[in-house]
C-alpha cells in the first residue's frame, strides 16, 4: 500500500479520527496542531510561522524545540510560499507522492483557493493530493480519467481551472457529458448526482477542479 503524507491545517474540520499507517507522515501546519489531539494523531513534524497557535501551544512548541528540535520547522511570516505549500514541499522532499490535506477548507476563502492551487502544484510534481473534510473532498484532474465506486450517493461538481478543458466526459451519473468543453468563465458542471452505476470522469486536455459531497457513512 502506498504510504501517505497527512497535512493537518487550521481550517474547518468535521472529520473524526484518522487512520495513519506506520510508514505515513503527519505534518501539523501552524494552528492545525490543535486538531491533532482531536484526530487522535501525533504529528511527526510541526511546521509554520505559528501566527495562529494558542499561548498553550506556543509553550508546548518551545518545549518540543528544546527536546527534539528536528520536529519543528519555523517559517518566516513574510514569505512567498503558504504554510501549506511549504508542508507539501517538505513531504515531497521526504519522498511522499500521495497527500491528504485536512483542515484545508473553510475559514478564509483565499486560503481555500490557495490550497486548491496546491493540488495542481502536486500534479506538476508527479504527485496526487486531496482536500478532505468529513464527507467532502476536492481533487484536481489534468489530462486524465478517474473512477468512483458503485453505489455512491451524493453530488459532484466540476469547474475548469484552465481557460478551457477539452474532451470532458462524464459517465454513470445523472447528467452525462460526451467530450464537452468546459470553460473557467461559465459554471456548467454544478450539482451532478451519483447513481447506482460506477461514475467515470475524464478530461482529454485541461485542468478540472472536482468537488464531491457524499452521504455520511459511505467510503470512496
Amino acid at each position: 500500500m502506498e504510504r501517505k503524507c497527512f497535512i493537518i491545517g487550521a481550517g474547518d474540520l468535521t472529520v473524526g479520527a484518522l487512520e495513519v499507517g506506520e510508514s505515513d507522515l503527519v505534518i501539523a501546519v501552524d494552528g492545525g496542531l490543535g486538531y491533532c489531539s482531536v484526530l487522535g494523531v501525533e504529528p511527526d513534524l510541526i511546521l509554520g510561522d505559528f501566527d495562529s497557535v494558542s499561548p498553550e501551544e506556543t509553550k508546548a512548541l518551545e518545549r518540543l524545540e528544546q527536546q527534539i528540535p528536528e520536529r519543528v520547522i519555523r517559517l518566516p511570516r513574510e514569505k512567498d510560499d503558504t504554510d501549506t505549500l511549504a508542508a507539501l514541499k517538505e513531504g515531497l522532499h521526504r519522498g511522499y507522492r500521495n497527500f491528504r490535506i485536512y483542515g484545508g477548507t473553510g475559514g478564509r476563502f483565499d486560503h481555500t483557493f490557495a490550497n486548491i492551487q496546491c493540488l495542481l502544484f502536486l500534479k506538476k510534481q508527479d504527485a496526487v493530493g486531496y482536500l478532505v473534510d468529513g464527507n467532502r473532498m476536492i481533487l484536481v484532474l489534468e489530462d486524465e480519467t478517474v473512477e468512483f465506486q458503485k453505489g455512491l450517493e451524493g453530488i459532484l461538481s466540476l469547474f475548469s481551472l484552465s481557460q478551457e478543458s477539452l474532451g470532458v466526459t462524464i459517465k454513470g451519473m445523472k447528467y452525462p457529458l460526451d467530450r464537452a468543453v468546459l470553460r473557467n468563465d461559465y459554471p456548467v458542471g454544478i450539482s451532478n448526482e451519483f447513481t447506482s452505476e460506477q461514475a467515470v470522469i475524464s478530461v482529454e486536455k485541461g485542468q478540472l477542479v472536482c468537488m464531491l459531497q457524499w452521504y455520511c457513512g459511505q467510503e470512496l
